[in-house]
């Protein structure tokens, strides 16, 4: 097994590195990713899922480190649900920066998960950049709990997919709080 997933990390790190659509198994569910610095690779996804314009996608990190990297300023209040979340927790921050201006809120906000998964975290760490993270579905269709619920349509439009835990049932997508460098908090989905 793992030689099997350097293999895949290596094949998905190809792909990324030339602006390429990936389909890859999140610490929630699948995900169609690309790298998030990356303009035209995230007009692709947009595409694809037919996704509204100004609808934002989540980002993915491999560390707190990585976060720092790309958030002007990360409120206190994020550190301790990083420290003490027990489930995948993406949170929504204010002033994102070094990120594709197409993935930016018109609000200047940003969606940010650390991954909890170890083929996500070591594909990050080794790409050395964050990936955008969003569900493999058409927008407004409903989220596939496995990878053959994947339609069709998105399996042909990603340029890779990664070929692991193709058999593993998904949980459920991250909870989502959004919080304000003014110290508000809000949870957008549990």
């Amino acid at each position: 097994m793992k030689d099997t997933q350097i293999n895949e990390i290596e094949k998905t790190l190809t792909a990324l590195k030339h602006g390429k659509t990936i389909l890859y198994p999140t610490d929630t569910v699948w995900g169609i990713g690309c790298d998030a610095t990356n303009f035209n690779a995230i007009e692709e996804i947009l595409k694809l899922k037919q996704r509204e314009k100004g609808k934002t996608m989540i980002v993915l990190v491999d560390s707190i480190q990585m976060l720092k990297r790309y958030v002007y300023k990360i409120p206190s209040t994020a550190y301790t649900i990083i420290e003490h979340n027990t489930k995948p927790t993406t949170i929504i921050y204010d002033k994102p920066m070094g990120i594709s201006e197409n993935l930016v809120a018109s609000d200047n906000t940003l969606a940010i998960r650390i991954v909890q998964n170890d083929f996500c975290r070591k594909l990050i760490r080794k790409f050395k950049k964050p990936i955008v993270s969003t569900s493999a579905n058409i927008s407004g269709e409903r989220t596939p709990k496995s990878f053959s619920e994947i339609s069709p349509e998105i399996l042909k439009g990603v340029d890779y997919v990664v070929n692991l835990y193709q058999n593993k049932k998904s949980t459920k997508p991250s909870s989502i709080i959004k919080l304000s460098n003014n110290g508000m908090v809000k949870v957008i989905r549990e």
